[in-house]
């Protein structure tokens, strides 16, 4: 095969990766449409139209109807029955989806556990949700790869897991474990940077260019960066670890874990202990939190709040900064935070940043709910087929 940087297969490679994006990030495209965005002929995209089609990637639909003069256009979609598995380890659940291109979610499971599941046993469950799916809802399906989302730290260049402190896993190849369970090429990243993807392409930071992401979740927070629209992982992948950091705390009475960083403050466990709750997914914590608040006792649920909602302040503008972003998105329990008073978080965050980097930030709750890291696990998946629909499929 010749060269794929300049010769006409890599053209060929790189203009069919580019049709394929387009279609996972804008949705179904006119023909016509794809002629336009891509500025190929209108015969090249027919080509690649129906080469993508023909390996099983996109399929053509009718076209739209229009009352303008002239043929109208075949839409081109991604595949229906092309999917990623997408999975996210937790220490009181291991969540499992099945993901479309373009963002879909096709079927999801929430396996709750009362112990810590090893790396071997969440492939065995990734290997036993996959095995119903094919024989029931998804049984048509075909699987294009798995992607992890791990609270942890997850080496860039080869997957393996350093350290989830609170899944207990240290150096653990956890991609050998699913491929092997599964038969399927596995991706791993961190939770919280996966998420800080999706939100870029699908969310609350589509068409935002510079954003960081805060995720709280079951194991802390984690964090993402996007930077001149391209996520930064650092040089091993460990960047945005911001649950690590030790946070300003101005009134010793707001202190809680003496010495501890900013995830044991602002914290998933507190808030469920505040409401009566073992564990929780994401909208049941919420609803738990807005009942309790509504009910004639609920003033320690709202200074809790309040006392999370001060420190998460201070670490936000730390944050602003340093790095001047133009969106802040938070997501899992931390968006809950935000979404009770949202005002009152971004005035304490403004207050504490240098007024001329607070001045252009908007601060928003992720707008895929707890779809996001299961989005961001599945673009993880779906990376190299994206870049290389030809080699991927083949």
């Amino acid at each position: 095969m010749t060269d794929r940087s300049g010769s006409f297969d890599g053209v060929h490679r790189r203009n069919l990766a580019r049709v394929l994006s387009l279609v996972h990030l804008e949705g179904p495209l006119s023909r016509a449409r794809l002629t336009a965005l891509t500025g190929l002929n209108r015969s090249t995209i027919a080509a690649l139209s129906a080469e993508l089609v023909e390996l099983g990637l996109a399929e053509e639909r009718a076209p739209d109807p229009t009352n303008r003069v002239g043929r109208p256009s075949p839409v081109i979609a991604p595949h229906p029955g092309l999917v990623a598995v997408a999975v996210n380890p937790e220490v009181d659940a291991v969540t499992v989806a099945a993901v479309g291109l373009g963002g879909r979610i096709e079927a999801r499971e929430r396996i709750e556990v009362d112990h810590l599941v090893t790396p071997e046993e969440t492939a065995r469950l990734i290997a036993d949700a996959i095995a119903r799916w094919r024989t029931g809802d998804l049984q048509h399906g075909r699987f294009a790869g798995v992607g992890l989302a791990v609270p942890g730290l997850v080496r860039a260049s080869d997957g393996l897991v350093r350290f989830a402190p609170h899944l207990e896993w240290r150096e653990v190849p956890i991609r050998a474990f699913v491929e092997e369970a599964t038969g399927l090429p596995t991706a791993v990243g961190n939770d919280a940077s996966l998420g800080a993807i999706a939100e870029h392409l699908f969310g609350a930071g589509r068409g935002v260019d510079d954003l960081l992401y805060l995720n709280g979740g079951a194991s802390g927070i984690g964090g993402g960066l996007i930077v001149h629209g391209r996520p930064v992982g650092g040089k091993s992948g460990y960047a945005g670890e911001f649950g690590q950091n030790r946070p300003g705390i101005a009134s010793v009475e707001d202190r809680r874990a003496n010495g501890g960083v900013l995830e044991d403050e602002v914290s998933r466990s507190r808030l469920l202990d505040a409401v009566g709750l073992r564990g929780a997914d994401e909208p049941t914590l919420a609803a738990a939190i807005r009942s309790a608040l509504d009910a004639s006792d609920g003033a320690p649920i709202a200074d809790e709040l309040a006392r999370q909602r001060r420190i998460l302040a201070t670490a936000l503008a730390n944050a602003v900064n340093v790095l001047n972003p133009s969106l802040v998105i938070l997501g899992g329990f931390l968006a809950t935070l935000a979404d009770l008073d949202p005002a009152a978080l971004r005035d304490a965050m403004a207050a504490q940043a240098m007024p001329a980097a607070a001045e252009d930030v908007d601060v928003r709750v992720a707008a895929l709910g707890e779809d996001r890291l299961m989005i961001g696990a599945a673009e993880a998946a779906f990376t190299e087929l994206l870049a290389d629909p030809l080699g991927a499929a083949g």
